[in-house]
């Protein structure tokens, strides 16, 4: 049984990370989206609306867990017994930053692999913080997000 983890600070989930959750899904028998708990970026939403946001987002896609993390990823990793790392690339700039992180994580755990899903290209564009900016301008955020989660994401900006 194949297991890989998409890490990601998902703040909020994006249509772009959930077509990359829905491949990943295809290809492994296990998927889990582990939500990095880091609080120096100063989240919108805290690691626990996160996760909840994720588990609304892949309820329909069963072989799909989320979870949340702090500290060393490769530790996380090597507790899920995951033998595979989901990277979602966008542009040759995320390419080169995560490709020096899949090279440290190599060295860490030489077993495990790192996949690299290029982004449906109309996602290309896509990221949590463009999905924070045009919707804490009151923009509309329906093609950028899951219908599940457009509600909580607006309701954060109102409150």
């Amino acid at each position: 049984m194949k297991t890989a983890v998409y890490p990601g600070s998902f703040d909020p989930i994006t249509n772009g990370h959930l077509d990359v959750i829905q491949r990943a899904s295809r290809i492994v028998d296990r998927l889990i989206v582990a939500v990095v708990k880091n609080q120096s970026k100063k989240p919108l939403f805290t690691a626990e609306e996160r996760v909840e946001l994720i588990r609304k987002s892949v309820r329909e896609i069963p072989n799909v867990e989320v979870a949340h993390f702090d500290g060393l990823f490769v530790r996380f990793v090597e507790d899920r017994k995951a033998d595979v790392i989901i990277k979602g690339l966008r542009s040759n700039a995320d390419f080169e930053y995560e490709l020096l992180i899949a090279s440290v994580n190599h060295s860490l755990l030489p077993d495990v692999e790192t996949l690299f899903l290029m982004t449906n290209p109309k996602y290309a564009y896509l990221s949590s913080a463009v999905v924070r900016e045009v919707a804490g301008l009151g923009g509309d955020i329906r093609d950028f997000v899951p219908d599940v989660v457009r509600k909580d994401i607006l309701d954060k900006f109102r409150e």
